[in-house]
C-alpha cells in the first residue's frame, strides 16, 4: 500500500486510497450517462462558477500547500487554475461552432457539419502542480461538452476533497484518489486520455490508449536550454533564467536546465546569476524554494550532481542536497565549466540547477540547444528582437519565450506542439486545446435536381 508522505518533513501521513477498477469503472458509467445532459446545460454558467469557487477557498490552498511544501507558487496555482476555468467558461461558445456550409468541387453538393464530444475523457495528472495540472486539460474538455475522471499523481492527493466540494453539481468532474494501477485501468475506461508525466509512462499510457483504440495525448518530459547571446541585457536574463530554472525548485516542465551563453557575455553573466541565486534562500528559511516533493527524486538531482563535478564542473552556489526538518531540499545551483558528457546536460534533472556552458556564437549556440531528445520549449535573449527571433526560429521546440524565460507557465494562449520525446498529440495551450476533445462530423448534401436514380454529379461533363 502506498502512503501519502509530507514534502517538509518526510513523514507518512496516511496511506493512500487509490479507487480499485469497480469503483473507477462505476464512476465512469455514471459519467457517460450525465454527458448528454452536460452538453445541454449551460456550460457558461456552471465553468464560471467553478471558476470563482477557485480563486476564493482557502481550503484548497491550503491543501497545495501541504502536498507540495511550497507557498508562493501554490497561491499562484490557484490563481492560475481558476483563471484558466473561467477562460474557457469564455471562451468555449465561440470555438465550438462549426465552419459555415460550403460548395465542394462537385456540383450540386454541399459540405455542412457538427462537432461531436468525446463522451468520457480520462486525465491521468502529475504531482507537481496538483490542481493547475488536473484542470488544464479537465477544463477545455468540460467546456467542449465531455465528462472528465481525472486520476492525480498518488504522490500528492490531498488537494482532492477541498477541489470536489468546489464542484457544482451539473459539471461532470470527477477526481478520485490513486495509484499507478488505477490509472492503468482508467485508460481502457474512457474515450480519450490525456497523461502528463515522464517518457516511460507516457509511453505505456500510449501503447494501453494504443490497444484500447482511444487516443492519447502526452506532455512528457523537457530539457529546456536558454540561450544568452552577447549584447543581450544581462541583469533581465539572469533574473529571468533564475527564475525559470527554480521556481516551484525547479519541479516544471518548462524549467531552463541548461544554459548557453557566447563567449563575450558568459563570465558577466555567470558572475551576475551566482550572485543573485546565491541570495535565493529555502522556505524553511524564509525564502521562496520549497522541498523536493517527490520521494526519492532527490538521489536524480545528487547523482547528476556527483556526475558533473566528477567531470570537471565547478559549483558556484548551492550544490547538495540538504535535509531540513525530514524534507529533502536543492538550493538553486549554479554550474559552470560543464560539457555534454554530463549527465546534467542531457538528462531532466527536474531540481533548481543551472548548468551554464561558454559557447563561440549563436550557431554553436543552436547546436547544442538542439542536441537533446527532447523538445519542450526554450529562451532566448539577445541584443535586439529581431536577432532573438533569427535563433528562435532554428530551435527545434514546442515554444520560445523570447527576452524572457517558461513564460508557456503562465501564459496559455499560444498553441504549442512538442517535438522528440517531449510529447504526442496536439496543443494542450491555445484553442487547439479545446479541439483535442471534439470530433468532426460531415455531412454531404447533395442539392441537384436530377431525378434518374442512377444519376451522380461525377457523370456530368
Amino acid at each position: 500500500m502506498s502512503t501519502v508522505r509530507n514534502p517538509l518533513t518526510g513523514w507518512a501521513e496516511r496511506e493512500l486510497v487509490p479507487a480499485t477498477p469497480a469503483e473507477l469503472a462505476s464512476l465512469a458509467t455514471e459519467l457517460r450517462v450525465r454527458a448528454e445532459e452536460w452538453r445541454r446545460a449551460d456550460r457558461k454558467r456552471a465553468l464560471s462558477a467553478f471558476a470563482a469557487a477557485l480563486a476564493a477557498d482557502d481550503d484548497l490552498l491550503a491543501a497545495l500547500v501541504a502536498d507540495t511544501g511550497r507557498v508562493g507558487e501554490s497561491s499562484l496555482e490557484r490563481r492560475l487554475a481558476a483563471g484558466l476555468v473561467g477562460r474557457w467558461a469564455r471562451e468555449a461558445p465561440a470555438l465550438l461552432r462549426p465552419p459555415a456550409p460550403s460548395a465542394a468541387s462537385v456540383p450540386g453538393i454541399v459540405v455542412d457539419g457538427d462537432l461531436v464530444p468525446y463522451d468520457l475523457v480520462g486525465v491521468i495528472s502529475p504531482w507537481n502542480f496538483p490542481l493547475l495540472m488536473a484542470l488544464i486539460d479537465a477544463a477545455p474538455a468540460l467546456a467542449a461538452g465531455c465528462s472528465v475522471l481525472v486520476k492525480p499523481s498518488e504522490v500528492a492527493p490531498r488537494f482532492i476533497e477541498p477541489l470536489m466540494r468546489l464542484v457544482p453539481p451539473e459539471l461532470p468532474l470527477r477526481v478520485v484518489e490513486g495509484d499507478g494501477e488505477s490509472g492503468a485501468a482508467l485508460v481502457g475506461m474512457v474515450d480519450a486520455v490525456v497523461f502528463t508525466g515522464s517518457v516511460d509512462t507516457g509511453r505505456r499510457v500510449a501503447e494501453a490508449a494504443a490497444r484500447a483504440f482511444v487516443p492519447a495525448f502526452l506532455e512528457l518530459g523537457g530539457k529546456d536550454p536558454a540561450i544568452v547571446l552577447a549584447g543581450a541585457d544581462l541583469d533581465r536574463a539572469t533574473s529571468a533564467i533564475l527564475w525559470g530554472g527554480t521556481a516551484n525548485a525547479g519541479q516544471s516542465c518548462q524549467s531552463i536546465e541548461r544554459v548557453y551563453v557566447e563567449r563575450g557575455a558568459h563570465d558577466a553573466f555567470l558572475d551576475l546569476l551566482a550572485s543573485k541565486a546565491a541570495r535565493v534562500g529555502l522556505t524553511c528559511e524564509g525564502g521562496p524554494i520549497g522541498p523536493i516533493i517527490r520521494p526519492g527524486h532527490w538521489r536524480v538531482i545528487a547523482a547528476q550532481l556527483a556526475d558533473a563535478t566528477a567531470k570537471g564542473a565547478i559549483v558556484h552556489t548551492g550544490g547538495e542536497i540538504e535535509r531540513h526538518g525530514g524534507g529533502r531540499w536543492c538550493r538553486p545551483t549554479v554550474l559552470s565549466r560543464v560539457t555534454h558528457e554530463m549527465r546534467v546536460m542531457t538528462e531532466e534533472t527536474f531540481g533548481p540547477v543551472l548548468p551554464v556552458m561558454a559557447v563561440a556564437g549563436a550557431e554553436e549556440a543552436v547546436t547544442l540547444a538542439n542536441d537533446s531528445v527532447y523538445g519542450l520549449s526554450a529562451a532566448v535573449f539577445a541584443a535586439s528582437e529581431q536577432d532573438a527571433m533569427e535563433v528562435a526560429a532554428r530551435l527545434r521546440v514546442g515554444a520560445v519565450s523570447v527576452n524572457d524565460a517558461s513564460l508557456t507557465a503562465l501564459v496559455h494562449e499560444g498553441e504549442k506542439d512538442s517535438f522528440g520525446l517531449s510529447g504526442l498529440g496536439r496543443s494542450r495551450m491555445g484553442a487547439a486545446s479545446i479541439r483535442r476533445f471534439l470530433r468532426r462530423r460531415t455531412f454531404l448534401i447533395n442539392r441537384s435536381r436530377a431525378a434518374d436514380p442512377w444519376w451522380h454529379p461525377l457523370d456530368k461533363e
